[in-house]
């Protein structure tokens, strides 16, 4: 385990998670593509937020059909994301990554954007604490207003 802090040698190389992401779909249908998934979904971030290509913090939620109910209209492909993310970044930015996601999911995932649900929740800096301090108090490698 490394420990750093601002002005340690390996602070800089570590960067901060500015977004981590919740993906929730049926087992049989998410489990079999999860990396892919998780590819699709950071190159969109990166894209969209101009996130760092080296960092990713995605986390799958496989449930059973008599855990999952969605709406009618939607297939067993339904697979819902949540952006939980630093606030700054422009209404331009986050509707970016919204389409992108969209259009990736159907063409590199055969996902349909009928399937596909997106909310991004924002927080202050200051509302997150990660490797032994809040948030707003750690020096970001990357920007977070884009």
């Amino acid at each position: 385990m490394v420990v750093a802090w601002p002005g340690h040698a390996d602070y800089a190389k570590l960067g901060d998670i500015m977004s981590q992401v919740k993906i929730f779909g049926l087992r049989n249908h998410l489990g079999p593509i999860i990396p892919a998934v998780s590819n699709v979904i950071h190159s969109c971030v990166v894209d969209a937020l101009q996130y760092p290509k080296d960092k990713r913090a995605h986390r799958f939620f496989q449930l059973d059909p008599s855990e999952f109910f969605y709406p009618s209209g939607r297939s067993e492909k339904y697979t819902i994301l949540e952006f939980s993310m630093f606030a700054g970044r422009t209404v331009d930015a986050k509707k970016m990554l919204i389409r992108l996601l969209f259009e990736r999911f159907e063409k590199q995932l055969g996902i349909s954007p009928q399937d596909v649900e997106i909310t991004i929740f924002e927080t202050p800096k200051s509302n997150w604490g990660f490797r032994g301090l809040p948030g707003d108090e750690h020096h970001l490698d990357y920007k977070v207003n884009v």
